[in-house]
């Protein structure tokens, strides 16, 4: 039995159809092995050496896939034909090996660009050994990604709080979205003016030309600046005798664009059929993997993820006799197009994206299809088609005419173009991002050198320059790929995460970036200058291109780049925050404090006149506030109209207590606007922060009473009579039940959730926390006291677990490696036992106390800066260059340990704190203590 890793189940079963008895295909489900987003997954100590962790997920199927391989004759790793394919075929070769299931077997690789048979069987005969120079680029860039992730993103939580994550290819892609914007709002309108005749010939067909030469100068598109120049040239030709002094006709051909290449196929898929990239990706993988054609499972494109624009010769040879067949012999050219790619770093490693038998025509698949399918298979289908196809003629006619007057002649110039052949535009037209006016389209009547033209109007119009456009997710895509930023694999992945950590916003599909985005770019620019750098970025990648060529080393390429790297991290760590906002402060200040309409300062403080505006952060964003805090406190939101008139800064009345009479004011305090209930002198007046999502202007005094209101009783536990009560706290709405929290999904639950669905709540998260105990990942046998031993993957890192103690493993050790009695061990340990004693079954089932976690606590090691990356976003902070998403980030074990088990019960809800809290540093929320 041979056995064939592929990596999606679909695949695996169109495979093994087409391969039969002697083989057993297996999905990997992508990637089965990650860094895990702690300190010290990446060590630049030990020369970069990697923690790979395997991915709980995959650890049932990998322990599957070892049985099946003791067992096989052979294996063949048949995942995607590239670096991140190599890179998941090594990752299951290092996993089977460490499980010992590799012995005498051969292992092969084999690699196939459409999942037809003809190709999957072509390629089995054709099998090699997995490319180390492949796995080593891989490595690199997880590394690279790694390191700048988990070292950049700390700095930016301690500098600027609010911000949420840097990485490598991310921030500079955030750069050009940003630097665009800028030049967007430094651009400064410039008036112009066009004059347009419509004349007659003397056979009386109207045509128009354009103001084009004065005074012997050929004008530009800003030639004629004001208002007074056009009526001066109005007033010339109205006077004028126009006569044709030059016309010539050219031939023009336009030729084919090449076949699709991923960013090309985003960008065209978002111009024709407004597909974001993720749509694009996700419709492109659905027609890669196939649809049921006559009981058998095809694909109808070849692999989606590539930047080479060759064809393989015999699709350019089906495309070619299907023209032949369907259209007109003229449409074929004599020898078939051959194209090579404009891209930077383009690899070509393999051919562009095309339909794996263009005889399978769009209208004859259409049936089989979702419309998204369809029209993506339409289009490229039709690009690979024209790509193959004779180019358009055109004849491009120019008159020159000459209009005199008064001894004074200022030309005009008509053009029209017609086409002669319409060639491969009788398939397909590529779209454009910004289609502008096009004043060659039209077609002239027939007009003679000499002959005298009739002015019929001349019409002055009045224009001004307009801005570069904001980028599209298209345009963006277009622009990374010409700088050489990137990879087609990263696109999706990187404008994703702009938007997921609130960078940018999309506005009309355009990119808009947001005051997070700002900041963040300005502090880099400021800070990291040369990581921001397209330059830098871009050789970067070549350095990882050369490594997969074979002509660099992959620890070098590390070592160079750790080497400036780190200490620039050290050296920005020292600058106190102080001087970070005042270096942002002034690369921020033609944005932040623009030119008042009444000349004033434009840093001095609105309200009072007397304190200066400054930028500073807290753990919600940047804001722009008066330095004559808390005597005046003004602030307004960065981003927001810096001339608008100022905002109320004092409290706001809403009313009085329905029960109580007291007043209940609206305020805003340093870290953001709350609600106050007026107390007697010397009391600490009850307080509420502003639930996420309420704006200040839409407090009402019910509303704020509501807030006051909490915690809210929901009611008694039906099993131990314990009250369970709802309110919001400084991590969002909560439910607190026996001294623990529960997170609630919105503030609306806060005020709606009944006693059932709380309770329901509460045992989810006694059942594991989110809602289950983890899959174990390997059972090693039997407790002496009954009951298995398994060994899971859980939030912090992997564990053993029996009945209801979990033990965690030390760190290093692999969870695939712990044998039972290295369990037993560690579990006695957890439950308190002496060295040795025997385990009792009820010992066994015996939680372990606070005390005892808090302990625990005690002796791990603080978490050091680094290791603190993991716990923004869920640890969601590293650029990755996969196309198979790794498994989310999850935060590790190393907590601060006074806060790791500190009675939740203790706790006060927001509503009876003294005042809105300072951002502590401290992510954690209560419930995930």
């Amino acid at each position: 039995m041979n056995v064939v890793v592929v990596e999606s189940p679909a695949k695996a079963k169109t495979i093994n159809k087409y391969l039969g008895s002697d083989y057993h295909v297996v999905a990997s489900y992508g990637h089965v092995r990650d860094l895990p987003p702690k300190d010290g997954s990446v060590d630049p100590d030990q020369d970069f050496a990697m923690l790979w962790q395997v991915d709980a997920k995959a650890a049932k199927r990998l322990n599957d896939l070892a049985k099946a391989v003791k067992d096989a004759d052979r294996l063949i790793l048949a995942t995607d034909p590239d670096r991140e394919g190599e890179a998941i075929s090594w990752h299951v070769l290092q996993v089977l090996k460490e499980k010992k299931a590799i012995k005498s077997q051969p292992v092969q690789r084999v690699v196939f660009n459409a999942i037809t048979k003809q190709a999957v069987l072509d390629a089995m005969a054709a099998p090699r050994d997995i490319e180390d120079h492949l796995v080593d680029a891989y490595r690199a860039r997880r590394a690279l990604d790694y390191l700048v992730g988990f070292n950049l993103s700390p700095v930016l939580w301690r500098k600027l709080p609010g911000s949420r994550s840097a990485g490598r290819v991310q921030s500079v892609a955030l750069r050009l979205v940003c630097d665009r914007e800028a030049e967007i709002e430094r651009f400064t309108a410039q008036e112009y003016w066009s004059v347009i005749a419509t004349l007659t010939t003397p056979a009386g067909d109207q045509f128009e030309a354009r103001v084009a030469v004065l005074d012997g100068k050929r004008l530009d598109r800003l030639g004629i600046k004001t208002e007074a120049d056009a009526k001066a040239i109005v007033d010339h030709l109205k006077a004028a005798a126009f006569k044709a002094i030059s016309v010539e006709a050219k031939p023009q051909k336009r030729n084919p664009s090449p076949p699709f290449t991923t960013s090309t196929l985003q960008q065209e898929a978002s111009r024709k059929l407004g597909f974001s990239s993720a749509r694009t990706m996700q419709t492109a993988q659905k027609l890669y993997e196939g649809i049921e054609l006559d009981g058998e499972t095809t694909g109808l494109i070849t692999y989606m993820r590539t930047d080479g624009v060759q064809m393989a010769p015999e699709g350019i040879a089906a495309i070619r006799r299907l023209i032949g067949k369907d259209y007109n012999d003229v449409y074929l050219p004599e020898k078939p197009r051959y194209y090579a790619t404009k891209a930077k770093n383009a690899q070509e490693a393999h051919e562009a994206i095309r339909p794996t038998d263009p005889f399978r025509r769009p209208a004859q698949m259409k049936r089989y299809l979702g419309e998204d399918e369809f029209r993506l298979y339409d289009l490229i289908w039709k690009r690979a088609m024209a790509s193959q196809m004779e180019s358009a003629e055109f004849e491009r006619t120019t008159v020159d005419i000459d209009a005199a007057a008064g001894g004074k002649s200022i030309g005009l110039r008509a053009t029209g173009s017609v086409m002669l052949f319409d060639g491969f535009l009788s398939v397909y037209m590529e779209g454009r991002d910004d289609d502008p006016e096009d004043d060659d389209d039209g077609r002239l009547p027939k007009i003679a050198q000499g002959d005298a033209l009739k002015r019929e109007a001349v019409k002055p119009a009045q224009h001004f320059t307009e801005p570069p456009p904001r980028y599209t997710e298209a345009t963006l895509i277009k622009k990374m790929e010409e700088l050489g930023i990137g990879r087609p694999s990263t696109y999706t992945a990187t404008l994703s995460t702009l938007r997921d950590r609130e960078y940018v916003e999309l506005d009309k599909k355009r990119l808009v970036p947001g005051s997070k985005g700002r900041i963040v770019t300005a502090f880099l620019e400021s800070f990291f200058e040369r990581y921001v750098e397209y330059g830098f970025t871009a050789d970067l990648e070549e350095k990882l291109d050369a490594i997969s060529d074979g002509k660099a080393d992959w620890r070098q390429v590390l070592r160079d780049f750790w080497q400036d790297f780190s200490r620039q991290i050290g050296e920005v760590m020292e600058v106190r925050t102080a001087a970070v906002l005042d270096a942002l402060n002034e690369d921020l200040a033609p944005l932040i404090y623009p030119p008042r309409p009444d000349g004033s300062d434009p840093r001095v403080c609105p309200v009072c006149h007397q304190g200066n505006l400054s930028l500073k952060t807290s753990r919600y964003g940047a804001f722009i506030g008066c330095s004559n805090y808390p005597e005046c406190n003004y602030t307004r939101e960065f981003g927001d109209d810096p001339n608008a008139d100022p905002k109320p800064t004092g409290p706001q009345v809403l009313g009085v207590h329905p029960d109580t009479g007291a007043e209940i004011s609206l305020k805003t305090g340093r870290f953001g606007p709350y609600i106050e209930l007026a107390a007697e002198e010397g009391e600490k007046p009850p307080r509420s922060s502003l639930p996420k999502g309420w704006k200040p202007e839409e407090i009402t005094l019910d509303k704020a009473v509501a807030l006051l209101s909490l915690p809210r009783e929901v009611g008694q536990h039906p099993e131990t009579q314990e009250t369970i009560q709802a309110g919001l706290g400084r991590y969002g709405p909560y439910l607190l039940y026996g001294g623990k929290y529960s997170k609630l999904d919105s503030i609306d639950d806060v005020f709606e959730i009944g006693l059932n669905r709380a309770v329901a709540l509460i045992a989810e998260r006694k059942d594991g926390g989110r809602g289950r105990t983890p899959a174990a990942l390997k059972t090693l046998g039997e407790h002496p006291s009954g009951g298995e031993v398994t060994v899971r993957e859980g939030r912090y890192g992997p564990y053993v677990n029996h009945g209801k103690v979990n033990a965690t493993l030390p760190k290093g050790t692999d969870p695939q490696a712990v044998t039972l009695e290295e369990a037993l061990k560690l579990i006695e340990e957890r439950a308190g036992k002496a060295k040795g004693g025997k385990t009792t079954k009820a010992a066994a089932k015996k939680p372990a106390t606070a005390k005892a976690g808090a302990k625990k606590a005690a002796t791990k090691k603080p978490a050091a800066t680094k290791a603190k990356a993991a716990k923004a976003d869920d640890g969601a902070l590293v650029d990755s260059d996969d196309d198979a998403a790794p498994a989310k980030a999850k935060k590790p074990a190393a907590k601060k340990p006074a806060a790791a088990k500190k009675p939740a019960a203790t706790k006060k809800p927001a509503a009876t704190k003294a005042k809105p809290k300072a951002d502590s540093g401290d992510d954690t929320p209560p419930w995930e203590e």
